[in-house]
């Protein structure tokens, strides 16, 4: 039994032995450097985009902007003003039928049969503007110019507001006879802006607590 434990043993050793090749010395193989992962410089780490800074509003609400053109002539004024208006009238037909007392849909198509010559003749003008200026893209920036312009109309903070001005101003511009619309526009385009902006609460209201009513335990009795 000793004899065939010494002869196991001398196998092993002498599979080990073939194994390496002669002259080397088996060792445990080396361990890899750690790889130190490269971190980005501090400077662009760090470094953030800044954001546009949205100009100081009333209250802190969302007031939309209207549109800023380049130097207008005076025709080009008065056919702005009543592209704004059209646009707006526009936008509380859409946005203001939770009233149909405001009656702002049957105002903004009586306008556009009682002031549809002068609203066309504004839409020239405008496109005029942009060629004047930007060429062979006229048409293409005067559709921007459209787009923007409904959109600065669109408002959720004086929704109120904004409805209740484009029903007194619709109405008004019914009794204005035709050929006069660019003059009054440019009275009204500047009413139909301010009711865009909310109006903030009073001091009295601001201060009222209002807090949880007190509910009595309803009695198992």
């Amino acid at each position: 039994m000793q004899q065939v434990r010494w002869i196991l043993v001398g196998c092993a050793l002498a599979l080990a032995t073939a194994a390496t090749p002669a002259g080397a010395v088996a060792k445990k193989p080396a361990k890899k450097p750690a790889t130190r992962s490269r971190s980005a410089p501090a400077s662009a780490a760090t470094t953030k985009i800044a954001e546009p800074t949205a100009p100081a509003r009333p209250g802190g609400f969302m007031v939309p902007q209207a549109v800023v053109l380049r130097t207008t002539t005076k025709a080009e004024d008065e056919a702005n003003a009543v592209w704004n208006v059209r646009a707006a009238l526009n936008i509380a037909a859409l946005q203001c039928q939770f009233s149909p007392f405001l009656a702002t849909v049957k105002n903004y198509n009586d306008l556009l049969k009682h002031h549809g010559e002068e609203i066309t003749s504004a839409q020239m003008t405008m496109i005029a503007h942009f060629k004047r200026y930007d060429g062979a893209r006229a048409a293409n920036n005067f559709d921007q110019y459209t787009t923007r312009t409904y959109n600065s109309y669109s408002t959720l903070d004086a929704q109120y507001s904004f409805c209740d001005a484009a029903a007194l101003v619709g109405r008004q511009l019914l009794t204005i006879p035709k050929g006069q619309l660019g003059a009054i526009a440019k009275i009204d385009n500047p009413v139909m802006r301010a009711s865009l902006v909310p109006k903030p609460l009073s001091p009295a209201l601001a201060e009222i607590d209002i807090a949880p009513l007190a509910v009595e335990p309803i009695s198992t009795d």
